[in-house]
């Protein structure tokens, strides 16, 4: 993967590289929204894959570096990898970034006493640190996240989140012919931890099972009507709340 290469730290250990071509994406660093067109451009056909599972992956990468060129002021850009696992039929993606952290953008516009709880917020559809409007705005619309805890969940992947000191991990569930998505990401089986050794900025790491992944534009239909939905309830609940002058 590159990792002394990318520390910049000399190492004695002896290390053999091997062939990236359709197993693997070494770790990669990318600080504009160009590199990252080019990134994407270049990833999909080392990893071979299907026209739908191409879709589904470079949807998610390309939110996630997204977030961290327009949200985390890191200096250093996005650093991700991506490998294949042919046994599980499977590609994992990694990505961290050094900048403010979750608990910095979200508490600019709603509240979030911990790290954990900024989490639980930045996973919620419809909630940016951009803006306490219900819903985001056009450029912001906090679904990113969102959309792709929603996509590991269908297809019953492994995600996870890590910032500051709050950790949170979806857990698989079991098979259901069901697409029910949660608006809440501690409605669905998952497992957290609020003191974990401090992270300054974000790491969020994803699984995609590619023999199982949901029809796309009918699992996206499914997180629109979620998103909605949750935004519509929010917005309600603000309404009713007895105002003081």
């Amino acid at each position: 993967m590159g990792l002394f290469k990318m520390l910049r730290i000399p190492s004695d250990t002896t290390i053999r590289e091997h062939e990236p071509a359709g197993r693997f994406i070494p770790l990669t660093q990318i600080r504009t929204s160009a590199e990252l067109t080019s990134f994407i451009t270049e990833m999909i056909p080392l990893l071979h894959l299907e026209a739908e599972q191409a879709k589904t992956l470079g949807y998610i990468v390309s939110e996630l570096v997204r977030n961290v060129i327009e949200h985390s002021e890191s200096s250093d850009g996005a650093i991700l990898c991506a490998q294949y696992y042919k046994k599980s039929n499977s590609i994992r993606i990694g990505i961290a970034d050094t900048g403010v952290g979750i608990k910095t953008t979200i508490t600019r516009s709603h509240r979030a006493a911990t790290d954990l709880d900024a989490i639980r917020l930045a996973l919620m559809p419809g909630i940016t640190g951009t803006t306490q409007r219900e819903g985001g705005t056009a450029q912001n619309a906090g679904a990113g996240l969102f959309f792709i805890k929603s996509i590991a969940n269908v297809n019953r992947d492994f995600f996870v989140v890590y910032s500051g000191n709050g950790f949170y991990k979806l857990l698989k569930k079991t098979a259901s012919r069901n697409l029910r998505l949660h608006a809440d990401p501690f409605a669905d089986r998952h497992t957290t931890d609020g003191a974990m050794p401090s992270w300054r900025g974000t790491v969020v790491g994803v699984d995609i099972t590619l023999d199982q992944t949901e029809g796309f534009s009918r699992l996206l239909d499914a997180i629109r009507e979620t998103y909605g939905s949750a935004v519509r309830d929010r917005r309600k609940e603000r309404y009713k709340r007895p105002r003081f002058s």
